[in-house]
Parts: C-alpha cells; structure tokens; sequence
C-alpha cells in the first residue's frame, strides 16, 4: 500500500465533534441517520472534508443540514454540477455542503462542508437504507464500519484514492465521540442481541417482543467497527412488504408506483457432499504486505496469512479426489503453484500442502485485476465447473475495474470471496461474489476463516436453490413487474431480497389482499411458500423499499460499464428520480443567505480516522517479491515506499528474501520437490499449528491417514502402543483412521464446521474399505483414546 504521504496523528483542530446514529433494522433492513456534529473554535473560517466507509449495498437518499439554525435540504445534482454548485457557494462567501462517492469505489463517502464560520456551529444529518445478510447461524448482521483502510495504488498508476490523504490518530485517542440506538422490529419475535462492543442491556417496547431498542454503552471510542448480530424467531419465514409510491411522483416510475420488498431465506434439508464430485477449484490468496498484520487488535490472534494458509490446508483435504485445483497467490506480482490446473491426487496434495506451509505476505501491494485476467485466461476443463475462491484484506484502488472483470466471465464460473480484518472493501467482496453467482463472507475480530471458508466450500460442492419463480395473484387492474433481474441462485444459509413494482389502480371495492406462490427448487425437490400481503400501502416519507430498490436497480447498470451508455444514463436518471446516490451524481447543499466574505485564505482540516494497523514509514523498503510460477507478471525489481503494503504492528514491508523456491510439473509431467525449498531452521517464522490442523495434515487424499509415528505424535500417543492395540485382521489405516476421527470429535469439536468435509471424506472412505471392522475399531479406539464418541458418528 501507499502510505508514505499518510499522517499518523494530527495536532490540528478537529472541528468534528461527535456522531450520533439512530437505525431502525426491521427484519432484513436497516434504516439508518447520522448527525454529524461540527463546532469551528478557529479564528478563521474552515472548510472541513470527512471521508468515512459505508457498506457498498447502502443506499444514501438523504443529506440534510442545520447551520446557524437555518435548516438546508441538499439537492441531488449530476456530480460536475454539484460540485461546481459548491465551488460557487464557497466563491460568495456561503456556507455550503458536499457529499459525494468516492471515484473508484462505491463502498467510501467524502462528506465536505465549506465556510463553517468563526465559532460557528453545524449539524449534517445523512440518511441511508441497506440490506442486511444472514450470518450462518441465522444472525442478521448489522455494521457501522469505522475502519477505513488506505487502498493500494500503484507507483505508475495516473489515478490516486482519496484515503491516502486522511490523517490518523492512534488507537483511543479520536478527538470525536460516537452514539447509537437501535430500534428493532420483527414480525416474529427479536430472541436476543449479540455484539463485540459494550451495550446497554436490550429493552423490549412490545409485550409480543417483536418491537426491541438497543444502544452503545457510554464512552464508546469509535475505533472498530460497530456490529450487531440479531437473533430472530422464525427468521426462515418469507414475508412481503408493499410501500406506497411518492406522491408527485409519475405513475409507472420505480418511484411513483408501489413497490413491494420479498423476503426469502430457505430453510432447506443440507444434503451430504458428493465427494466424487467434479470441479475445478481455484484459489485466489493475497499475499500483500498487510496480510502480515493480525486479524484483530489482540497479541495472541494470527497473522491474517496465517489464518489464509491454515484455512488453505483445510480447503486441500477437503477437496473430492477427481477434482482439478490451482493456487494463485497476489500483490504487486502474482504467481501460481502450477503452469495450469491439476488433478487432485495424494501426490499433488503432498507438495501443495508443503508449498502452502512456506507461504508468506511477500509479495509486496495490492494489485488483483491481472491474477484474475491470467485465471481467466486458463482453458475450462470439461465437466469440471470452475469455482474460484478469492482471500483478501480487500484493499484495492480499482475496485469497479475488477468487479466488471469478474462479470465479464460471471457465465463460466462462480465466485465465493472472503474479507479478512476490518476495513476490507464491502465493495469489492460483496461485488465479486454478486457478479459470478457466489458468496461473500467477512472475517473480522477473533472469527475464523477456516469454519465460513469450509462453508462455502460446502455450498460450492452441493447444488443451490435455483429455480426461483414468482406467481401473482392481484385483483384485475393490478399486475407485479420484477425491478432489475432478480436472484437466480441462492445458497443453503443465505437469503435473498426480491423488488417488485405494482402497476395499475386499486379499486376500493376490490379484494383487501395479494398474494404471491414463490416456487424454488432444490436438489430435484420443488418447494413452494404463500405470501400474502395487505394492499393497502404503508406509507413513509423516508421509502427505505422504494431506495433498495433503486440500489439493486442502480448496481446492475453500473455493472454493465462504462461503454453501455444507454444504461448509465439510465442509471443517471434513476439516481436523480430516486435520491440514491449513484458514480454519477452527488449531493449539494446551499446556505442561500449571503455569508460574510472572509479576507483570510479558508482553512482546510481533514477529519483524522483511527490508525489502526496502519503507519506511515520513510525506512527503505525491502527486497522485491520473487515470482514463482511468474505468468505473464514482470519482474518488480526493487519496491519503492509507494508500491509496498505495510503492516504497522508487525514492521514488516514484504520481504520476499528469505523465501525463494519453485514447485512445478517437469517435462515429463511428474511432481519434484523444491529446489529451493525451507529447511526446518529456516522456517522457524512460520506459526505453531495448532494440535488439529496437525492432525488433519495428515490425512490422505481419499480420506484415510497413515499409521506411523508421526500420527502416534499428533494422538498424543506412542505408535507401539497404538499398533499393540489394533484391532485382530484390522488393516493398520484403518485402524488410524478411526483414530483420528475419535480424537476429531473429542478434542475439536468446537471446530466441527472445519472438519466435517474432511470427515465425510474419511468416513466414505471406511464404508468402502473397512466394512464390518468399524465397530470393533470404534470401540477399542475410546478404550485407546479415554473418549466415549457413539457409533451412530460413523454410521452404525
């Protein structure tokens, strides 16, 4: 990353002064104000710039302010003439305000607000609606990001990013307070609230408990994300919602006709993986320098790399043999174990899960539009689907040029994407997993990547609800149209929100209710689900329904790029008829009562965010990162400040030196070892495995593990003792593979969502070569092991 222009503290005014939040989250929405806070205590006029993260599904609709105790409603303009509308104000000596998108990407704001006289005070209100996703224990999560990380730009590269300039505080000391309330709703019952931050105990409004609030606790230091996880009752059931269209608005507009939210999260029967299924799995890891950070602000957490790699052992023998698989790893390089997909074999799974063992955040920046073209440009394999898993801190600067890239190919592949540490771009990992029919998941504070990665490894071995069909059932006059192209595919967990807008009159003396038969199918099996809802419209001056639904519409015309200019501008006119702000267009708000024309030259603060990992350096950067399996890439040479990403915690600048070697198919198409690969001594860096991943790297490729010492070691165990108690006419893998199961679901059940592929894959394995002899293995094994597992684990 580029940090060598970032401030790491700042002794400057802040005229910023506090954040205040009130949401209302019903069901899968959020409904979300913010007031910002300014008092000048300069002697001289400032103009201040705030730029903050919001999630990149977020709808903004609404910026208003009070400045002097007049209140300013913003207008939506094309952004060029919002802008130059604020330049003008600012020309006369008015007070105005700005807020805009950042360029080049959809997930980071810039709030400016200019001529905030001497002693003068101000208050911005921004308003936005967005929708919230299930995590996989049925939780709604809800986030208010504070962690912006700085976005990588190349040396050469002719575009900048607006969060290399932000100055930055360290840890605790933001010269700005937060406070949020929460008012939650549901039809069905709120269960319970769960967060990382200190709250105030949840009070109920509503004897039912279908009405709750929420808040902070007091003197809460915004320098980590806010989370709220939700724990509905009956969270599976569909609903719908109909809001009434804006008044003015015209008839058969997205705006001015009703539009109605569906909600559908299948709860449907998890199938049990095909482990001789076909497919081909790429794994795209960043290996930036930041990856070398923490994955949370304590000591004892792992290296974001660390997680990735033991995260990647687990991917490996978790893999169906037949399968294809490759490994890519990025920065400002990229590289690849392999010149091209290979078959998944004991042999290749051996060498790749030594070449993962050694891998390490070396290779400099942050640059994942060329790995993804080199992905892209390697042949398809017949019957192999291709599924392409993307690990990264989500730090980029070109975030839409990627996402298009990645629609480009969205018919050849699926994309499942993982954001790993706060202030990963919401943007870029919801994007990429959007535009090819995946999953997007977000790894932040103590979670663990290796239980949502081995989900979504789940969901890419197992079919998906597809099918999805919706049939109407309105009075005569009315009929339903699907805004955008709605969801095609939803996987087991996850839940999808569909728009629709209600054209036509309702006649008063007509039925009081629609209804909608939504039919989905699922491994060969149609379900279907009755909504009815009132058609007597609510309505709200704030229309979170109708502002969803001009986000979902406004992302798949910007998806579609910037050449197809009939759909931009349409997504133009969408922007400036719905209020949301689109790439295109921008908020402005003017003081109209002349200001006092100031002779002294206007200030400028820039409101500083918490450092977090991140630090500005001047030291020479270290040596370039050294391609493997280089393809297409050229060679870096040495890295300057600018084209390094740095971890502050661990003062490392990516440093390839120390590794340096070479896996790959010979001529002859077999497995060599490295040439240059680490010794034990050398690799004395790399962090202890914990005692099952130690276990679990042993295991075979068709699910068995071999009996030697080395296993004896990892059971805690001497390999004579296990041998004297083996079972009679037991051949000796099963007899350890029996083991290691026991041990599994003894001594890690806790990580159980980790193993359970792997497990699958042993147990196959028994049922094909082990037959009758399991039980008799079950049972000496808890004699051997002290552990008490039951039969019915294995099937008996």
């Amino acid at each position: 990353m580029d940090f060598c222009g970032l401030l790491t503290c700042t002794n400057k005014p802040v005229p910023l002064r506090s954040i205040s939040v009130d949401a209302v989250i019903r069901s899968f929405v959020a409904d979300v104000v913010s007031e910002l806070r300014y008092q000048n205590e300069e002697e001289n006029p400032v103009e201040v710039r705030f730029v903050f993260p919001l999630d990149a599904v977020a709808a903004v609709y609404a910026f208003e302010g009070l400045i002097g105790g007049t209140r300013i409603e913003a207008q939506i303009r094309e952004k060029k003439q919002a802008q130059q509308e604020y330049e003008d104000a600012l020309t006369e000596g008015r007070q105005a305000f700005l807020l805009e998108r950042e360029r080049s990407s959809s997930d980071i704001f810039v709030c400016t607000l200019g001529n905030l006289p001497p002693d003068g005070e101000a208050v911005l209100k921004l308003s936005y609606v967005q929708a919230l996703d299930p995590e996989p224990d049925g939780a709604i999560r809800f986030v208010l990001p504070a962690v912006l990380n700085p976005r990588y730009v190349p040396q050469d590269s002719a575009t900048d990013t607006i969060t290399k300039s932000i100055p930055r505080v360290p840890r605790g000391q933001l010269p700005y307070t937060l406070s949020l309330c929460a008012k939650l709703q549901s039809p069905y019952g709120i269960d319970h609230v769960e967060s990382k931050c200190s709250l105030e105990p949840m009070r109920y409004t509503a004897e039912d408990h279908t009405a709750a609030e929420v808040a902070l606790a007091g003197g809460y230091q915004f320098d980590q994300d806010v989370e709220l996880l939700i724990y509905y009752k009956d969270v599976h059931k569909a609903s719908a919602l109909l809001e009434s269209g804006k008044p003015g608005a015209p008839a058969g507009s997205l705006m001015g006709d009703p539009a109605l939210l569906l909600s559908l999260y299948p709860s449907v029967p998890p199938p049990k993986p095909d482990q001789n299924a076909t497919g081909e799995f790429i794994f795209l890891l960043d290996r930036s320098g930041s990856m070398d950070c923490r994955t949370d602000h304590t000591s004892d957490s792992s290296s974001r790399i660390q997680s990735a790699k033991e995260t990647l052992i687990l991917l490996l023998k978790s893999l169906p043999l037949g399968c294809h698989f490759n490994i890519f790893g990025f920065g400002s390089s990229y590289d690849s174990f392999y010149p091209k997909s290979v078959e998944y074999t004991q042999d290749t799974m051996s060498v790749s899960l030594k070449w993962v063992k050694n891998l390490k955040a070396d290779l400099g920046g942050t640059e994942i539009l060329q790995p993804l073209k080199a992905i892209y440009r390697q042949p398809y394999l017949e019957g192999h689907p291709r599924q392409l898993f993307v690990f990264t801190d989500g730090e980029v600067h070109n975030t839409d040029e990627v996402i298009a890239e990645v629609s480009r190919h969205r018919g050849s592949h699926r994309c499942f994407s993982f954001g790993i540490g706060e202030g990963a771009s919401t943007a870029l990992i919801k994007g990429i997993a959007q535009a090819a029919s995946g999953s997007a998941e977000f790894i932040t504070g103590k979670e663990r990547i290796q239980a949502k990665a081995l989900q979504s490894l789940k969901k890419a071995l197992q079919p998906a609800v597809t099918g999805i069909s919706l049939k109407w059932n309105l009075p005569p006059g009315l009929e339903a149209k699907l805004v955008g192209s709605g969801h095609q595919v939803i996987f087991p967990g996850h839940h999808c929100l569909l728009y629709a807008q209600i054209h036509g009159q309702h006649q008063p003396s007509g039925p009081a209710e629609g209804h909608v038969l939504l039919q989905y199918t699922f491994q060969d099996q149609t379900f279907t689900e009755t909504m009815t809802f009132p058609l007597q419209a609510q309505e709200t001056d704030r229309m979170p329904v109708h502002r969803l639904a001009a986000k979902f519409f406004l992302q798949e015309l910007e998806q579609a790029g910037e050449k197809e200019e009939e759909k931009q501008h349409l997504a133009l006119e969408t922007s400036l008829s719905s209020g949301v702000v689109c790439s295109q267009t921008a908020y402005v708000g003017v003081n109209t009562e002349l200001g006092k024309t100031f002779h002294t030259p206007l200030i400028h603060r820039d409101v500083p965010l918490m450092s977090g990992f991140w630090s500005t350096y001047s030291a020479s950067c270290l040596s370039a990162p050294s391609p493997l399996l280089c393809l297409g890439a050229p060679s870096q040479g040495a890295l300057s400040c600018e084209e390094e990403d740095y971890c502050e915690e661990e003062n490392y600048y990516g440093d390839s030196s120390m590794i340096h070697y070479v896996d790959a198919f010979q001529a002859s198409g077999s497995l060599s070892s490295s040439a240059n690969t680490l010794d034990d001594e050398e690799a004395i860096y790399v962090e202890k495995e914990s005692p099952s991943l130690s276990l679990i790297s042993l295991q075979n490729a068709d699910g068995s593990w071999a009996l030697d010492a080395v296993l004896a070691k990892a059971l805690s165990l001497s390999e004579a003792d296990i041998l004297s108690r083996t079972p009679p006419q037991v051949t000796p893998n099963t007899w350890a593979t029996v083991l290691a199961i026991l041990w599994l679901h003894s001594h890690a059940k806790e990580q159980r969502y980790e193993w359970e592929l792997l497990e699958a894959k042993a147990l196959g394995w028994l049922r094909a070569n082990a037959g009758t002899q399991v039980a008799e293995c079950v049972k000496a094994g808890n004699l051997l092991l002290g552990t008490s597992v039951s039969p019915e684990t294995f099937g008996l």
